[in-house]
């Protein structure tokens, strides 16, 4: 048998351009796709791209981000993109996408560049002149790896080849993170921002350890839900600190703990103070006797600026159960989150609180040799989510406030009924109202759907608990479409002090816009648009005065009858 050989003349290796990384040995687990495949999606858009060449690649250049902000900016910029994909085992497809969003339709209007590389490290580059370009295009918009299954760990890698006249930054090592050693610990222990009245930690604490049946619960935003963790189900900060609590008590899982993770992508407590009954207490099935609050880099669209916040705390505080409530603090890349408008509510209350900006924010301008301990880069999965040492830092903070918690002397509960709300707590009892319970509710007193008969399937996807399929969220929801019978208004007469309306958030062109009607006055203008994905969202309608009735109408604007329209349900204090 002849023995195979290579070329004879190989040719020269062609000289690489200057780069920069955008993904750097980024650690991803891909999501099940409906049709069996996994997929892991990377946003880029709203400043996540400018974000990652800044913090993966070092590009400090002001015009060079700038350009990184839309297509004809990219492709001045970039001759080509590298790519490589790094998995354990016998190597497989999988295919890379960079889809720019367009204008008229961001999902489906822009250009897509794609091509297959094998899952062995090697680097595969596409030039971007190879490709036919849309008229459309608009803004960078998603990055997709797509595995011929789910659940298949793999460390990637994306780098950004430059033209002609552009000049690359150095690319920096970080060095890994020593979880074991004293700066860590001493780290950790910053993030213990207030210890609070420890009396209900305690008691969850000492009753798990006992043997008896307790369920820790977490509610949040994306962070919560686990975003920027791989896999998200057991290496978020929930999962870790739960599994933290366990080891704390000598429990576990399978034993007497109940676990439940409630986070949903970008949602404020507004939305949380909704959904708070079904997603966490499972519609009064579970009673949580502790419980984690997470919205302080959400709750800049709470209308109210921190009322809901302080109404979500003291509806978990003041339940029968009586929970340990312990409010943590995480970090955006440039630092914000709001701490400082919130922790008022703890203060108020004498709450256990936890804070990773005042852990991890000033070490990040230290050297390793002067004191920093994490990089900005190992620490942020893009602008706004942790990686994996993200979350196992977040975990951290927490478990250090359970064991601060558990070695302390007992104290005496707080009874807050008393205390004056600092932020004010006028939405403390407010409940849903959807298709699922509208007959039964005894505030609604009559309703008429009209053309707004249908069930929208199309609503934001979570992923629960220790799931990693995506649950729905705000099932028992109306859909507006001009096929259905009946006049494009939703008429409710609702005896209520409060009235809430959540509906869904959308890029697509064919959902429209709705008015939302109180006593005849129009007090609402819904654009589905303004946040640019499907996404749960929620509109204080009316709020102040009596509890009285009051005639509801949620009508589909002028120009967008024949358009679709998801109406969540109604928010009501009775």
């Amino acid at each position: 048998m002849a023995e195979s050989r290579g070329p004879v003349a190989p040719k020269d290796p062609t000289a690489k351009r200057p780069f920069y990384y955008v993904m750097r040995d980024k650690e991803i687990c891909p999501l099940a796709a409906p049709d069996g495949r996994g997929i892991t999606f990377i946003y880029e858009s709203d400043g996540r791209l400018q974000a990652n060449a800044k913090l993966v690649g070092n590009l400090q250049d002001e015009q060079m981000l700038k350009e990184l902000g839309t297509v004809e900016g990219l492709r001045k910029q970039l001759h080509s993109i590298g790519v490589s994909v790094q998995k354990s085992g016998e190597p497989v497809k999988v295919k890379f996408a960079f889809q720019m969003y367009g204008h008229k339709d961001p999902y489906n209007s822009g250009t897509t560049l794609a091509m297959d590389i094998d899952s062995d490290g090697m680097e595969m580059v596409m030039e971007l002149d190879q490709f036919e370009w849309s008229d459309d295009d608009n803004i960078p918009g998603q990055i997709r790896f797509e595995f011929p299954e789910p659940g298949i760990p793999a460390t990637v890698s994306v780098c950004f080849y430059l033209n002609d006249g552009y000049t690359a930054p150095e690319q920096k090592e970080d060095k890994e993170v020593d979880f074991c050693g004293e700066p860590y610990k001493k780290m950790i222990e910053k993030s213990l921002m207030q210890k609070g009245n420890v009396h209900r930690l305690k008691a969850v604490i000492d009753k798990a350890r006992r043997g008896e049946h307790v369920e820790v619960a977490f509610i949040g935003g994306s962070i919560t839900q686990g975003a920027g963790a791989t896999p998200i189900n057991v290496n978020c900060y929930a999962y870790q600190a739960f599994k933290g609590f366990c080891d704390l008590t000598g429990r576990g899982y399978e034993d007497n703990i109940g676990y439940t993770k409630a986070g949903v992508g970008g949602t404020p407590s507004e939305v949380g103070i909704l959904r708070y009954d079904h997603d966490v207490t499972d519609d009064g099935k579970k009673s949580p006797e502790l419980v984690v609050v997470e919205f302080a880099v959400n709750d800049e669209g709470d209308e109210t600026k921190g009322e809901f916040f302080d109404s979500l705390v003291r509806r978990i505080y003041n339940s029968p159960q009586k929970p340990a409530v312990v409010l943590i603090y995480s970090v955006f890349v440039d630092g914000y989150n709001l701490q400082d408008r919130l922790k008022c509510v703890g203060e108020a209350y004498n709450l256990p609180m936890v804070s990773i900006k005042d852990a991890v924010y000033e070490q990040f301008y230290l050297s390793p040799e002067d004191g920093g301990i994490v990089s900005k880069n190992r620490y942020f999965y893009d602008m706004y989510h942790p990686t994996n040492v993200g979350h196992r830092i977040m975990a951290d903070g927490l478990i250090n406030i359970f064991r601060a918690a558990d070695a302390s002397e007992d104290m005496e509960d707080l009874d807050i009924t008393g205390i004056t709300p600092p932020k004010g707590g006028e939405f403390e009892k407010v409940y849903l109202v959807n298709r699922f319970n509208i007959d039964d509710c005894p505030a609604v007193i009559s309703y008429d759907c009209g053309a707004f008969s249908g069930d929208s399937q199309e609503l934001q996807m979570v992923e629960r608990d220790l799931d990693l399929h995506g649950t729905p969220e705000f099932l028992g929801n109306w859909l507006y479409e001009s096929s259905n019978a009946g006049e494009p208004v939703f008429k409710a007469r609702i005896k209520s002090s409060v009235i809430l309306i959540g509906y869904m958030d959308s890029a697509s062109p064919e959902v429209g816009c709705a008015e939302v009607y109180v006593d005849g006055e129009k007090v609402l203008e819904i654009d589905p648009h303004k946040i640019g994905w499907q996404h749960c969202n929620v509109y204080i309608a009316h709020r102040g005065g009596p509890v009285k009735e009051r005639d509801v109408e949620i009508r589909m604007a002028e120009n967008d009858k024949d358009k679709r329209f998801t109406f969540l349900g109604f928010g009501i204090v009775d």
